[in-house]
């Protein structure tokens, strides 16, 4: 493998790793601060992409798709939180288990009446569609550039918000001891209901994002959902920091190792996965 080529796939597992991190951390803090085990969570992003491609078409420009998708999506978060999620905060995981995973089949019908079940693609925005050549013959994306600025920059803010602000305080002090962070006064259900919100805007921009390369196909969120679970459980349950760098790991083995070991290219993120549990059982960070 020459420089130019492991340039080209250090930049893919960046990217695909900062998109896992996008979609793992909405996970995390929803199951990690709320206690719920979100298995519809991968919809969400599946709801990001076909918002890309319908308000796209719609509105004619893919920034101001992003802007409306992103505003729908934090609506849905908040109205989906009230109704239905709230009412199995104390509920045993096995029924959070079996209400999400009768979501995913409602929201994959809702989407069949929708848009229909044909596979569709989002156009790139012309200033994105060029290349930076590397050498005289490869050339990287500048859309995938993009999609990693917008990771980092969604990053930085959920870590500020998380841990420099007073809603961050209330939300850390919600997962350490909801009872007592509701005896001081604090409107611990508003608490839950933004960071349900949050997760949901996260995995709906993260679709969004990725829509023009990966394109726009029933299914899709069901796809990544089990890597999502995969990062959150390396990374550690709750923790934002652990979803970062797990994400960043799991793109890391899974694109070289489709480059380097074909063959087993399929296994080694679970083999990453085991081997960490094997060392911290827990994951490698702590909430």
């Amino acid at each position: 493998m020459d420089f130019a080529t492991f340039l080209i796939q250090t930049l893919n597992s960046v990217q695909y790793g900062l998109l896992l991190f996008m979609l793992a951390a909405g996970l995390t803090l929803i199951f990690g601060i709320m206690g719920v085990v979100n298995l519809a969570h991968g919809s969400f992003y599946m709801l990001g992409a076909y918002l890309a491609f319908s308000l796209s078409s719609q509105l004619g420009s893919f920034t101001a798709a992003i802007a409306v998708g992103t505003l729908l999506s934090v609506l849905f978060g908040l109205v989906l939180e009230r109704v239905l999620f709230r009412h199995f905060y104390h509920r045993d995981h096995l029924d959070q288990v079996l209400m999400t995973f009768g979501l995913i089949y409602i929201f994959e019908e809702m989407r069949s009446l929708l848009w229909g079940d044909d596979v569709h693609g989002v156009t790139i925005p012309a200033p994105l569609a060029g290349s930076i050549p590397l050498t005289e013959t490869l050339s990287y994306p500048v859309y995938r550039l993009f999609m990693m600025g917008v990771c980092v920059l969604l990053a930085i803010g959920l870590y500020l918000l998380i841990g420099k602000t007073r809603l961050g305080m209330k939300i850390r002090a919600g997962a350490f001891n909801r009872d007592m962070t509701e005896s001081l006064g604090i409107n611990i259900k508003l608490i839950h209901a933004v960071v349900f919100a949050i997760g949901v805007a996260l995995a709906t921009v993260a679709g969004m994002i990725a829509s023009p390369i990966s394109s726009v196909y029933p299914g899709m969120g069901s796809s990544v959902l089990i890597m999502c679970f995969v990062v959150v459980v390396i990374g550690g349950i709750g923790s934002v920091r652990g979803a970062l760098i797990a994400a960043l790991l799991v793109g890391f083995v899974d694109t070289f190792g489709k480059v380097l070991l074909p063959q087993v290219a399929g296994m080694l993120v679970y083999m990453l996965m085991a081997a960490v549990l094997l060392w911290k059982p827990e994951g490698l960070f702590k909430q």
